[in-house]
């Protein structure tokens, strides 16, 4: 779980307007922070198989929201992808 603090600053970040919260690149971004979180508790836990599960649900989750996007707007896809630092 993000903290209220960290959540807000990703939610600004992100944003496409002002009141977005909900938008595929706010979703995404706040994954890729959930699952960074998770690889770090993950290294130091390696039997907690309960959160490895939600590690991979997020994972796919993630991937489905980029898919989409690729799909819709390929700008905004390539924009997001650089910003969180997947693939190239």
């Amino acid at each position: 779980m993000l903290k209220k603090e960290t959540k807000t600053k990703l939610i600004k970040e992100h944003a496409i307007h002002e009141k977005d919260t909900g938008s595929s690149d706010v979703q995404i971004g706040l994954l890729s922070e959930e699952i960074d979180a998770l690889v770090l508790h993950l290294k130091e836990h390696p039997k907690d198989l309960h959160s490895k599960r939600g590690l991979i649900r997020m994972v796919i989750k993630r991937k489905k929201l980029l898919a989409y996007l690729k799909t819709e707007d390929e700008k905004r896809y390539n924009a997001i992808i650089k910003k969180i630092g997947l693939k190239k």
